[in-house]
Parts: structure tokens; sequence; C-alpha cells
């Protein structure tokens, strides 16, 4: 079994190291200089993925992760989260109001910079590390608890719909990467408040109608997605406790409801989208974007419109790659037999997603967190751009040496082949759970490792190809 498990190895890493290797550079990295040929890191990662696959095979031969235990560390005092609550509310607050009254240039007001930048990256960021901060400062939440409490209701909530599942937050990410991929208007402050209350509209009426806790744990996209995340971080709050945990292990008990692969392909295929509409075949030589956008236009729709429907097109197509290479893998599992058909299989294993989805958005991300993030400096000091200077920091500036090019690279690439190594874990500890026979586990997960070598090289020929 050693033998045939080391042969699939060795073919899929013959068949990468084929492959032509790309010259690796991101586009916000600008020219690198490493101390090893950029093409080396190719091969490196994939010599990793193929070694953690056979280690897997040899040293794990049963489930282990059910045996981990988390450690309690301390209590959190009972008014941190309302403390909490009441902080995050107070800054909802101002960045709507940012929004509407500010000077409506994006890089001038607050809005744009903490809704992409801080809200979007750095709570994701803070997740991985910190656990699901997001649930304290929550503002719709904490605003719809602190009704609750003042206005008692006393009708029980509807029962949330089983059939209904994660779905409600896939179509709000999915809304969200639409917005900051896809929009024209992006990054208009004023919009931008707009869509901020109307999302959080829909997150009262959904929590009066199914009650706070089960509408934010499943459809509340933002508390889902930092949520995800959460899991895969050392710490996890509950109930005023704070405990210790291996980092990952939190995701295997992962409660798998409709809508959870669809969530994890279109946070994975997001982020892929981000990287690769920069890149040369979208927008350079390629000009992939260019061809879509004058088929619309040929069509008769105008210009913008058309640019919009190429880059929706380019989004869908993404998530539907990413799709793919799951069921692919799926597929695989289900030809070896069993008594799972290919959904049941699909339930199984995906939560072995959440870790390549926190690779990507490191990936993508860090250089961004790393220099945009910085200009919360002057902008919170000025939030609405008039000149002011509540803090003494409106003269700050963003610094682009603080993180070096190949130190961002070298982020980058350890993300991504960390979170495929995780991935190659969890999936097989799931393996050894699901099939009865250590052998049949191997098997199936030959699938499971070219699933992961095909994420991983769609994630540094994104890296390679981004402009």
């Amino acid at each position: 079994m050693r033998r045939r498990t080391a042969g699939v190895g060795a073919a899929i890493l013959a068949a990468l190291l084929l492959t032509p290797a790309p010259a690796l550079a991101h586009g916000l990295v600008g020219k690198v200089d490493l101390p090893i040929p950029r093409w080396l890191f190719a091969w490196a990662a994939a010599v990793v993925l193929v070694v953690s696959f056979v280690a897997l095979a040899t040293l794990w031969p049963k489930p282990r992760l059910a045996d981990i235990r988390e450690r309690e560390i301390g209590g959190v005092p009972r008014v941190l989260d309302p403390a909490c609550g009441l902080i995050g509310i107070l800054l909802f607050a101002v960045v709507v109001y940012a929004g509407f009254a500010g000077q409506q240039e994006a890089t001038a007001n607050l809005a744009p910079t903490w809704i992409y930048v801080i809200f979007w990256v750095g709570l994701a960021f803070a997740s991985l590390i910190f656990g699901d901060v997001f649930r304290a400062f929550n503002p719709w939440r904490a605003l719809a608890r602190g009704v609750a409490r003042v206005l008692p209701v006393r009708s029980e909530p509807l029962a949330y719909p089983a059939w209904l599942g994660r779905w409600p937050a896939v179509l709000g990410i999915f809304a969200f990467a639409w917005l900051e991929l896809v929009y024209a208007n992006k990054d208009v402050p004023q919009t931008l408040a707009i869509l901020s209350l109307v999302y959080a509209a829909v997150q009262f009426v959904g929590m009066s109608l199914f009650g706070i806790a089960a509408w934010s744990d499943r459809a509340d996209a933002f508390s889902v997605f930092y949520g995800l995340l959460a899991r895969l971080a050392p710490l996890r709050w509950a109930e005023g406790r704070l405990y210790l945990r291996p980092p990952f292990v939190g995701v295997a008990d992962l409660e798998v409801m409709p809508g959870t692969v669809a969530l994890l392909a279109v946070m994975i295929g997001s982020t892929s989208f981000d990287g690769f509409s920069n890149g040369s075949v979208w927008v350079g030589s390629g000009q992939l974007f260019s061809s879509l956008q004058s088929f619309f236009v040929d069509a008769g729709v105008a210009v913008e419109t058309a640019s919009e429907l190429a880059s929706t097109v380019g989004l869908l197509a993404m998530i539907a790659i990413i799709a793919g290479l799951f069921r692919l893998g799926v597929l695989g599992m289900h030809s070896l037999g069993g008594k799972l058909s290919k959904a049941e299989l699909a339930e199984r294993f995906v939560h072995s997603l959440v870790p390549i989805a926190a690779a990507y958005l490191i990936a993508h991300y860090f250089s961004l967190l790393a220099f945009q993030g910085q200009a919360l400096g002057y902008l919170a000091s000025d939030p609405l751009g008039n000149g002011d200077d509540l803090l003494g920091t409106a003269g700050a500036g963003i610094d682009y040496g603080v993180v070096a090019a190949n130190v961002i690279w070298y982020v980058q690439v350890a993300a991504l082949v960390i979170g495929h190594v995780a991935g190659l874990m969890l999936a097989h500890e799931r393996a050894l759970i699901v099939y009865r026979r250590p052998s049949d586990a191997t098997r199936s997960q030959y699938w499971m490792l070219a699933v992961m070598v095909g994420f991983t090289s769609l994630g540094l020929w994104i890296l390679s190809s981004t402009q």
C-alpha cells in the first residue's frame, strides 16, 4: 500500500514538474529579488503536498482529531460582550454617517477603506488569529439584542427552515463580491452607506422572524463568513470562557447544512477572481475581458453595463471552476464505492475547503491590508475628508516599505502551501472515519490530493499572472 501511495504521489509530482513553471510575481509586490529562482516555489509546493500525503497515509492510520481536547485558559468579563457590541454599533454609525455627509472621493472618505480593507479583510485576518471576534462586535446583532431586552417579545420566533441552510449567506457573500469586483460605482461612499443600511435592515427582519441566534449563525453572510474562518483559529470564545486548541481542528466538527458547499465555492472563487481580474489573461495580452465586453456591446448594451456583465461572467466562471475541482474529487471518491452518495460525500468533506479559503484570502489580501490598512491612520482623524484633524494623525501617509516585496511573496506562497496541507489533513481524517479500512481511506484521498494540487496550481498561477 505504501508503494502504491508513493507511486501515485510521484506521478502527480512528475506531471507538475513537466508543466512549464510560471514566472511567479504578484502585481502588488512588484519586482522581487529572491535568493532562489522563483520557479522553484512551484516545485517546492508540489513536493510539500506529496510528502504530506505520503506522511498522512503512513503515519496517520486512525482518526486523531476527536481525541484532541481544548484547554480552558480563562474567563471573559460579562461586560465585555455588550461593550464590544456598543463599539460595533458606534463604528457602524460613523461609517454610514461618513458615507452620507463626507466627501464623495473614495480615498478621502472613511467608508470605502473601512468596508473593503478593515471590515472585509482585517476582520477576516483577526478571525483566523483570535477566533470569532465579529460575533461580539456585530452591530446589527448587538442592536437586536439590545432592543429585545428593552422590548421583550412574547411570541416565539419562527423555526428556521432546514432546507434554507446557509443559502442566504451564499447570496450575501456573492452580492458583496459582486459589489467589490464588478460594480462600477463600488467605491462611492454614499452608495456604500445606502447598501450598508439596506443590509442591516434585512438582518433585522430576518432576526425578528427567525430569532437572533438562528439567523446570525446561518443566514447573516458576514457572521457566517467570519465564523467559518474562526474555526481555524487557536482560540475559541464560548459562554464567557476562552479556550485554547491547535489550529485548524475546530473546523472538523463543522455543522453541514444546505448551501455550505456553495458558500465555500463562492468564498474561494471570488478571491480567485479578484486576482485573476488583474492578470494578463483577463486584461493583458489575453484580452478575455475586452472580448466579453465587446460581445455585450455588440448586442446593444451600454459600455459600462457591458463591463459589469463581462466581469459577472468571469466571477461566475471562477466560482464554477472551484466548485468543479471539488466536485471532481467527490466523483473520484464515489467511484470507489461505498454507501454514501455524491451529495453526502461532498457534505462530509466540504470542511477541508475552509483552510483553502483562508489560504487564498491571505495570499491575495495580505499586501492590501499591510499597505492600505495604514490609511486608517489619517482617515480616523478626518473621516469625512473635510480637512479635520481629530486625532492629530491627518498628516500620516502610507509607508510602502513597511513590508518588503519578497516578504510578501513568501507569505503568499506559505499561506497557499500551509492551507492546502491543512486541507489534506482534514480530508484524510474524515476519510478514516468514512471508510472502514485505512487502505480504502488512502485510495480515496488520491483524488483529494489531485484537488489540492489543482487548487495550489491555480493559486500560484493567478499570483504569477497578476500584473
